[in-house]
């Protein structure tokens, strides 16, 4: 259970980094507002997380001539204006199972316990694994909604809005785009909800009832790893059609900020613009491979 934790908390915390950068990506392509991640605005709410994935997507904007021209549209969609607020709790989620998991790690988990100086053997529950079962249940969903507000980012890029093309397509007629890289991103997310089901809360008995109550901790574990990889995954699909999108913009005459635009073209490496119908999975592995293999 340790192991797992670790590995999971890990990831998490770099998925919650490249999030904050595939958003501040996918605002710009979209022609999104700014205000909403205005640092005035979030010390009325002062969550540590929010603050940090407003101050995250403001640093990656700087300089954008895309985020700073005249919008026509008062609000954005609750994927782009509220992602401060989601981003920011999976953060705060994050940093609270990470003092869980220092505790556990740096502890004794045998049973029997030896006591030298009170010449005592105890046996205990110190093996009992629910202070990483509940906390691995918390880390899934975090993760978990992180790729949930991905997925429906992704879906407004290609929803003809806003001056972007239908489904990004760059030639139309018989192409379609990329209306299954959405479609993937929607199973996936499906697959992370139904992973979040608590295990915690479940328990079988066995040794004769002896070990009556269980933490069911191993499996918290395992759908924790699953959920890590699935959101990787959706990440990597907005990434691939935010990328698109921006292409679209470039169009028009504008850039989005330096950094943005160093990272696209990285990108771009390994991920080309899509003109025609291509097989998509091969595009969505490079990308998965571009967020594994990127240095933050």
């Amino acid at each position: 259970m340790s192991s797992y934790t670790v590995w999971s908390l890990l990831k998490a915390r770099r998925l919650s980094c490249q999030a904050d950068m595939i958003l501040a990506l996918s605002l710009d392509a979209f022609d999104g507002r700014i205000e909403p991640f205005y640092e005035s605005l979030h010390l009325v709410r002062p969550h540590k997380g929010q603050l940090e994935t407003a101050e995250a997507v403001r640093n990656w904007l700087e300089g954008s001539q895309l985020i700073k021209r005249h919008k026509e549209h008062v609000q954005d969609p609750y994927s782009f204006r509220c992602a401060t607020q989601v981003h920011g709790a999976a953060k705060d989620t994050i940093r609270y199972v990470e003092s869980v998991v220092e505790t556990e790690i740096n502890s004794t988990t045998d049973n029997p316990i030896v006591l030298p100086d009170e010449d005592m053997v105890i046996s205990g529950g110190h093996f009992h694994g629910e202070p990483l079962a509940m906390v691995l249940d918390f880390l899934a969903i975090a993760v978990a909604e992180l790729g949930a507000i991905s997925e429906r980012r992704t879906y407004q890029l290609i929803d003809a809005k806003r001056g972007l093309p239908s489904f990004l397509v760059a030639k139309p007629g018989l192409n379609s785009g990329f209306m299954i890289p959405q479609y993937a991103a929607a199973a996936i997310v499906s697959q992370s909800k139904q992973l979040c089901t608590p295990c915690s809360v479940d328990s079988i008995p066995s040794s004769q009832n002896q070990e009556d109550l269980v933490s069911m901790g191993g499996n918290a574990a395992t759908k924790t790893y699953r959920v890590c990889e699935n959101t990787e995954r959706v990440l990597a699909i907005e990434l691939f059609n935010a990328a698109q999108a921006l292409d679209f913009r470039h169009q028009e005459g504008l850039k989005s900020s330096t950094k943005i635009e160093q990272m696209v073209a990285n990108y771009r490496k390994c991920v080309n613009f899509v003109d025609i119908d291509e097989i998509m999975y091969k595009h969505i592995h490079s990308s998965v491979r571009f967020l594994q293999e990127m240095a933050l």
